[in-house]
């Protein structure tokens, strides 16, 4: 029997043609996307100036040999640095992902869309300079815009079925794959050059969950985003130079992605791309905390004046919550970091009901060092409640429900409050864009001068008026220079 293996080179996998069809042929006609993609976009730029007053974060910075000079190099906002595009998409994603409060989008797999926006933003603002430098049109932000709808298309369609933490991945290699999609798309690459982009994406060595989860939760989890989205950029520019493509990189047998990483399942893709996921995107909009906690600690706050000076009473608290929380935020034991504490659910419980309030600074050590936090944390008792995780998947839903309820030594007990959809939810648009808003303006005043927070503002406060803006023209209103 003949043991040869073809030769001949097989067509795409249609997962790859899919994507670069839809980058080259949809066009965006909804304004809800457009105008759901601004909030996104200065959102996310919020939570990137946020994460500069913090150490751990702004050392990463920079370029990879200090003093390096990019002419026409993409700015990092909040920065006096202008770098390549690869280390500005790494050092504007990790900004943007570091305090774990941009936006959200939860399925099978669970991932944060504005994570692209790290290699959006410098190829775009690359693009943009280098275009004018040499005598050309600059890029617009529409475009941005129009990448930012395509990009949290393709990672949350990909998400929707397809659980990639089931098999130990982490979601952070769908950021890879969009990126590397949507940003050669932007560098002008024809559909050959796109699905070679988004098959180097798959063929590469994927990031492992282990950074996320004890014991070995880290501040990695807070800069994997960035070295995503900088590695799409890198292999969009690499197919732009004519780099070849792996064509059957999923389906292969013995060597493709189903058959090494996926348990030998192809993908399931229940709808077609289109506009979809930006829409229905879940912005953190009230708590810097891992999403499936957010109406879990919404209740806490609500019950924090019923037993504010009667911490030492508590007797137990009971939560209820779905499948995916109990799975990757309940924790019970020593937290040793930041980026364990963010995803423990009893411990962003306890501080709500201590303190009424959760911020980026309840994670950090001095906060931590509260001794009334592990005390109430070891008298919280999670379980699943069926009917939460059902509505988590549920398409006409997809609801994060939680149920908290106090219960005191005295045999007294609060009400049980029960909160399906967060304020960030789609459901609760008109109720929390306005608090968006507010929260971008509270990000600006702390890193800008008023007139620069005014100059930002008038900016991005309408759709039209800012997709007409030169890309450098707007992010350079972002430029921080040491005084």
């Amino acid at each position: 029997m003949s043991t040869r293996i073809p030769a001949t080179r097989p067509a795409p996998d249609q997962v790859l043609v899919d994507i670069a069809d839809y980058l080259l042929d949809f066009r965006i006609e909804s304004r809800a996307a457009v105008e759901t993609a601004r909030y996104c976009l200065i959102d996310a730029l919020g939570c990137g100036l946020e994460a500069l007053a913090y150490p751990a974060c702004s050392k990463l910075l920079g370029p990879v040999v200090p003093g390096t000079i990019v002419p026409a190099g993409a700015r990092v906002p909040g920065t006096a640095f202008q770098l390549d595009p690869v280390q500005a998409a790494f050092n504007i994603g990790t900004l943007i992902r570091w305090l774990d409060f941009n936006d959200t989008w939860l399925a099978a797999e669970w991932g944060h869309p504005s994570d692209n926006l790290g290699g959006i933003l410098a190829t775009a603002d690359w693009l943009s300079r280098t275009r004018v430098a040499s005598g050309q049109a600059p890029l617009l932000m529409r475009q941005v815009l129009e990448a930012m709808i395509k990009a949290y298309e393709i990672q949350g369609v990909l998400s929707l079925e397809n659980s990639f933490n089931r098999v130990g991945l982490d979601h952070v290699l769908l950021v890879k794959v969009a990126t590397a999609a949507v940003c050669t798309w932007l560098m002008g690459g024809e559909r050959e050059q796109i699905i070679n982009a988004v098959s180097q994406a798959f063929v590469d060595g994927q990031p492992l969950r282990t950074y996320r989860h004890a014991p070995n939760t880290g501040s990695r989890k807070s800069w994997a985003a960035g070295d995503a989205t900088a590695r799409g950029v890198l292999l969009a520019l690499m197919s732009c130079k004519g780099e070849m493509g792996y064509p059957s990189v999923l389906t292969a047998p013995t060597w493709g992605f189903y058959e090494v990483l996926f348990k030998g399942q192809p993908f399931r893709l229940s709808r077609r791309y289109g506009s979809y996921v930006i829409e229905n995107v879940l912005f953190k909009i009230s708590f810097p905390a891992e999403f499936h906690a957010q109406t879990a600690v919404e209740c806490a706050v609500e019950l924090h004046s019923q037993v504010r000076g009667r911490i030492d009473g508590i007797a137990r608290v009971l939560i209820r919550t779905h499948e995916s929380a109990l799975r990757i935020i309940d924790k019970q034991g020593p937290l040793f970091n930041p980026a364990d504490r963010d995803h423990c659910l009893q411990y962003m419980v306890a501080v709500a009901l201590i303190k009424g309030r959760l911020t980026s600074e309840d994670y950090e050590d001095a906060a931590a060092s509260d001794p009334r936090i592990d005390d109430l944390r070891a008298k919280i008792e999670v379980r699943e409640e069926p009917r939460f995780s059902a509505d988590y998947l549920d398409p006409s839903k997809r609801s994060i429900a939680n149920a908290v309820q106090v219960v005191f030594a005295d045999g007294s007990r609060t009400a049980e409050l029960v909160s399906e959809y967060p304020l960030g939810h789609c459901r609760r648009r008109a109720e929390g864009i306005p608090v968006l808003v507010e929260k971008f303006r509270a990000h600006l005043a702390r890193r800008f001068s008023p007139a620069q927070q005014g100059r930002i503002e008038e900016s991005s406060r309408d759709v039209y008026q800012l997709g007409t803006l030169a890309v450098h023209d707007y992010l350079d209103q972002y430029a921080q220079y040491a005084p």
